[in-house]
């Protein structure tokens, strides 16, 4: 077929001259289109937009070289700036998207992916002072597991979060010195272990540190040095494609895959093995003729990037290799639980049947009318029943699951308690049922139970026993009237009551439950308090940083504003008073605390600044500053500064003497202003009761008064009390003798709980 083009040179009204190819009317080959004000492009057309390759010039200086489609920058191009800005690499309509190298006009240069115009993905950045991060970023912004290295010959090797070394990691210091620990937003926060330049470190393939992306592994296994090869840069490979539409495909994603190898090491080996440093020589060494040698380090312990504690011990490699060794070898006794039948994928399943009832659930409830419960809403028979065939039927839809029938409890009593706790019906189902599905926690107690968290962690789902269940039921009208009278009860929030029947007749029960650790803010201690001295201490050998603490284990006692600690007090009074109505016993208040770094301490945290002051580029620099606390400030609450979603541990008012008996919100360095309810964001002082002649002297306390953020609750409240089975216990926790009482009754125990509150936790101030 002849082909219709010819070459010509056409002028428009508005100035634009073209000058090439042309098909019919359109420009169509090749051609120079020139625009009035003065941008030149020349290159290839299709059908009268700029598609293949071509050259871009701008009035400005700037200059595009590459791949065009539709009059888009996409595909692989060289693009300048007049400034001396240059990217090298992929396009997608018009942005920088896949691989490519970029150097910045300050001499900083990135390598690696790219998403939108943003770097994306694993990647490369070399600053202009010597520093240098090789690791995964998200939204411009180091984010996830990475290594950076700083110019002075620091090494760290973690989790980033949003610029900022936030998680676990391990920090090499220039002089040989390794601090293996836990960072929070860029400050060191709980504890860790220290070792001094000289000593014989562990071998960090032992050193477990937590990362969702397995890409980029912390493995310090004996390395071979590199074979020789011809260096080629990232840009010079690609551009060793071929040019046709299909070739280029299939080598684009053939270098892609070479590229990112090149990215996790330029010498071809794992990113945290440098070749050229000799630094990282001794980090994978076996070290198996010294390991016998025991060595001083230090176990350390900061909150908001301040030493709190330090104590020496002596390390062993060969003991601690023993100890491990151990601990893999003990076979634990099995515990029968409802956990025994959800092994494999059926935990996986059951996690999917829930979130499908629980959607079915809310959204049949909530188009219903508002209005006040009756008593026909309450007991076992007020109930929503459904089946969920895997096919779908004519109320239910499909599903990946697997069949089961689904039983909601009271739905009209709980939806009103969701109202009356100002959670919108919305965003409860997106927490819960929302794509990214629901997390498996471990058990924090020795029941058995099964444990959820909602991805957004405002809500815990529990398995219950048959028994919980019903008592939960017989409670359920006096549990309604007395949160809908007292709005800052501490009592836990109910949020549905659920059964799911498996095929086999296997039932299990579930409620939602409000998360009271939700919080910005991250707890450094959990306590289960019962007001008992009876078995209530921790093994020190089991504490890490997760770990629920207990009575004995409490070394403080705390002061607050005046009114907030009556309101406080009144309320544990109130709560207790109604869980004695209702024969219960046993329950505990669940208390979490965020440590401030005092202002005393100014002069010790200048020190550790100077002492731990590192180097940093321009995107980490920020959370290098170690920035000191001025302590906890109660202002005048204003709604416009505070985020006032409505959440699952919502409460009343609250007022404080400190401001006028204003209602209050607290101000925190570094924090957003948060509003101040009760048993959620208190602020406290937070007093060590430890006597120094009682300190171990290995363990050195380096302060004993802290700046604390309290969030509590009352929970085990499904256990009624029951005079057979938990007599004895009873008289043991509260010091009673079996013998000289007939009678032990929840009242005994209300008056113990609130006494130790009083008295021990929450003195007067003097």
């Amino acid at each position: 077929m002849e082909d219709s083009r010819s070459f010509e040179e056409k002028s428009f009204s508005n100035g634009d001259v073209y000058v090439g190819e042309i098909k019919a009317i359109l420009p169509h080959g090749k051609g120079k289109y020139t625009w009035s004000d003065g941008t030149v492009y020349e290159g290839d057309w299709e059908d009268g937009k700029r598609t293949g390759k071509g050259v871009i010039y701008w009035p400005s200086g700037t200059k595009y070289e590459g791949e065009i489609s539709g009059g888009y920058l996409h595909g692989y191009g060289t693009f300048t700036r007049s400034t001396g800005c240059v990217y090298r690499g992929s396009w997608r309509m018009n942005s920088h998207h896949g691989i490519g190298w970029k150097e910045y006009s300050n001499s900083d240069s990135y390598e690696g992916l790219w998403r939108g115009g943003i770097r994306e993905g694993c990647g490369r950045y070399s600053w202009s002072n010597g520093n240098t991060y090789v690791g995964n970023w998200k939204g411009g912004k180091i984010d996830g597991r990475g290594v950076m290295k700083w110019a002075n010959g620091d090494i760290f090797d973690g989790c980033w979060v949003n610029g900022l070394r936030h998680g676990s990691g391990v920090y090499r210091f220039a002089d040989g010195g390794l601090y293996i620990g836990t960072w929070s937003k860029g400050l060191k926060d709980g504890k860790g272990t220290f070792y001094p330049a000289g000593s014989k470190h562990p071998s960090l393939r032992k050193c477990s540190i937590n990362s969702d992306d397995s890409r980029l592994s912390l493995n310090t296994a004996k390395h071979t040095a590199p074979k020789p090869r011809v260096k080629r840069s990232l840009s010079e490979k690609i551009l060793g494609s071929s040019r046709s539409k299909s070739s280029r495909q299939i080598s684009q994603r053939t270098k892609s895959l070479d590229a990112y190898q090149n990215l996790r090491s330029p010498t071809g080996d794992r990113t945290c093995h440098d070749s050229s440093s000799p630094v990282w020589q001794t980090f994978g060494e076996s070290q198996s003729e010294a390991s016998v040698t025991s060595t001083l380090v230090y176990e350390r312990e900061y909150m908001q990037g301040v030493l709190i504690m330090e104590r020496t011990k002596k390390y062993s490699e060969s003991s601690h290799k023993n100890k491990r060794q151990n601990k893999f070898n003990v076979t634990p006794v099995k515990k029968s639980s409802c956990m025994d039948i959800f092994g494999g994928h059926r935990s996986y399943y059951l996690k999917l049947n829930l979130q499908l009832g629980i959607r079915y659930t809310v959204g049949k409830v909530t188009p219903v009318p508002a209005r006040e419960v009756r008593s026909s809403d309450f007991g076992d028979r007020a109930m929503i029943r459904m089946y969920f065939p895997k096919e779908g039927s004519q109320r239910t839809p499909p599903h990946y699951s697997i069949d089961f029938d689904w039983k909601d409890y009271c739905p009209m009593v709980f939806r009103n308690l969701r109202e009356m706790f100002k959670l919108d019906a919305a965003d409860y189902m997106m927490s819960i049922c929302g794509d990214c599905g629901l997390r498996d926690i471990s058990s924090p107690g020795k029941s058995g139970s099964i444990f959820y968290l909602s991805q957004d962690e405002r809500f815990v789902i529990k398995t219950l026993k048959k028994s919980e269940l019903k008592f939960l039921l017989n409670m359920l009208p006096k549990y309604y009237n007395h949160v809908g009278k007292y709005e800052n009860t501490l009592i836990t929030k109910f949020f549905g009551l659920h059964r799911i029947t498996l095929r086999g007749g296997k039932k299990v029960r579930f409620v939602v439950m409000g998360n009271m650790f939700c919080t910005e803010l991250h707890i450094h201690r959990r306590y289960d308090l019962k007001g008992s001295s009876q078995g209530r201490c921790t093994n020190k050998d089991k504490i890490n940083s997760h770990t629920t603490l207990k009575d004995l284990d409490l070394k403080y006692e705390f002061q607050m504003d005046i009114k907030l600690r009556e309101s406080l007090l009144n309320q544990i009074s109130i709560d207790c008073k109604f869980l004695e109505s209702q024969h219960i016993i046993d329950y505990s208040l669940l208390l979490g605390l965020h440590f401030r770094a005092p202002e005393n301490l100014k002069a010790l945290a200048g020190s550790l600044q100077r002492q731990d002051s590192l180097p940093s580029g321009d995107d980490v620099k920020q959370g290098e500053q170690l920035i000191i606390p001025k302590g906890l400030l109660l202002v005048a609450h204003e709604p416009s500064f505070v985020d006032t979603t409505p959440g699952p541990h919502i409460r009343g008012k609250l007022k404080a003497h400190s401001i006028g008996d204003m209602e209050v919100d607290l101000l925190l360095p570094g924090t957003a202003r948060l509003r101040v309810q009760l048993g959620v964001n208190m602020p406290a002082q937070a007093i060590s009761k430890v006597q120094e002649d009682k300190v171990d002297a290995s363990e050195v306390e380096l302060f004993e008064v802290y700046d604390v953020v309290l969030y509590m609750g009352i929970i085990d409240i499904l256990q009624e009390y029951n005079m057979k089975k938990k007599i004895e216990h009873a008289c043991k926790s509260l010091k009673f003798d079996p013998m000289t009482i007939s009678v032990v009754e929840p009242k005994i125990y209300a008056q113990r709980f609130i006494n130790f509150f009083h008295k021990k936790v929450f003195p007067e101030t003097p």
